[in-house]
């Protein structure tokens, strides 16, 4: 009689385990991330790790990805759009150019990337390190009525930025520049990017151009090919030309005496666009370069070094991603 109520007991527990076993399964394919949360996400960085200098711009590599259709990274809540890489016709992988703002806190980031194959997508992580960058301090000496503005100045300041803002709003999805960058004139430099600038006395913002002087009347040219979204002559930047290269890229050429391109041409690299001036907020002839890549601030000095010619990338150029197990993350060489 013991061995029978024991026989029993282990048939009911027997039916009860396979009851809870059966009842785990169905709410596991229903319920994954309830019954399974202590499951962690993908390590960030997991795909390599990239650094660089505030001010500078980061040429990201994805390789193995030929077949994909489309790759799109954020980077501190920026799209980081890519492009393809060709070598010798062939596909190579995909490129994308990493602004870091002259003002980015320096610390470790995330650069998440997405790749698109049809209608599948998966997730890249990747760490970027930004380094603190040593900028200079300028103290400068204006005229009161160019650093105080009147009510009407400010008014019309504000108008000139909203306008700007909304034509640079919408990026160009083509990539419009080819080759490697020029500088626009020939020059030394007398403003440099990232400067604290002091200015009869007060704090202002730094400078997020370069300035070079040049003779008034100088030619001034375009960095590379584009289109003209934008001609100005605005309160502090006077006479100016924004230049799209597509994909974010924006370069600026401010303090013009005379603007020779209208808004949607089409220009090429070394296109003479304008001549060296001093309208604006300006104490003798100079041009104010700047450039916005995916709206970072980055140093327009940073174009010339990119490693790019004829449209490829030469491969003594590119430094692929440090692996994550690494401690000496690299970027790709770009010059001081």
């Amino acid at each position: 009689m013991m061995m029978t109520a024991l026989t029993q007991t282990h048939v009911r527990i027997s039916q009860l385990d396979r009851t809870l076993i059966t009842a785990v399964v169905l709410l596991s394919s229903v319920f994954p991330v309830e019954l399974f949360s202590h499951t962690s996400p993908a390590p960030k960085g997991l795909d390599g790790q990239y650094s660089g200098k505030q001010g500078q711009v980061l040429v990201v590599k994805v390789k193995g990805e030929e077949q994909a259709t489309e790759l799109k990274g954020t980077f501190l809540s920026r799209t980081i759009p890519f492009f393809r890489e060709f070598r010798s016709g062939e596909p190579a992988g995909y490129i994308g150019l990493l602004g870091i703002d002259m003002q980015d806190e320096p610390g470790t980031y995330e650069l998440a990337v997405e790749v698109k194959q049809g209608e599948q997508a998966k997730q890249l992580s990747f760490n970027v390190l930004v380094a603190k960058e040593k900028f200079a301090v300028e103290h400068l000496t204006l005229p009161k009525e160019k650093v105080d503005l009147d009510e009407k100045s400010v008014a019309r300041w504000k108008a000139e930025q909203q306008l700007v803002q909304q034509a640079l709003a919408e990026n160009s999805r083509l990539k419009l520049w080819h080759s490697s960058f020029v500088e626009p004139v020939n020059g030394k430099r007398t403003g440099i990017f990232g400067s604290v600038r002091i200015m009869n006395g007060k704090p202002r913002n730094p400078h997020n151009g370069e300035d070079i002087g040049a003779p008034m009347g100088a030619d001034v040219a375009a960095s590379n090919d584009g289109v003209v979204r934008l001609t100005v002559d605005h309160v502090f930047s006077g006479k100016g030309v924004f230049i799209d290269h597509g994909l974010g890229f924006y370069t600026m050429y401010f303090h013009l005496s005379e603007v020779l391109v209208k808004d949607g041409d089409l220009v090429t690299a070394g296109q003479i666009i304008g001549k060296v001036g001093a309208t604006g907020r300006a104490t003798g002839p100079h041009l104010h370069w700047g450039v916005k890549l995916n709206g970072a601030r980055v140093n327009p000095y940073s174009l010339l070094d990119l490693p790019f010619k004829n449209g490829t990338t030469p491969p003594s150029m590119v430094t692929d991603p440090t692996p994550e197990t690494t401690t000496d993350p690299q970027a790709v060489p770009i010059k001081e």
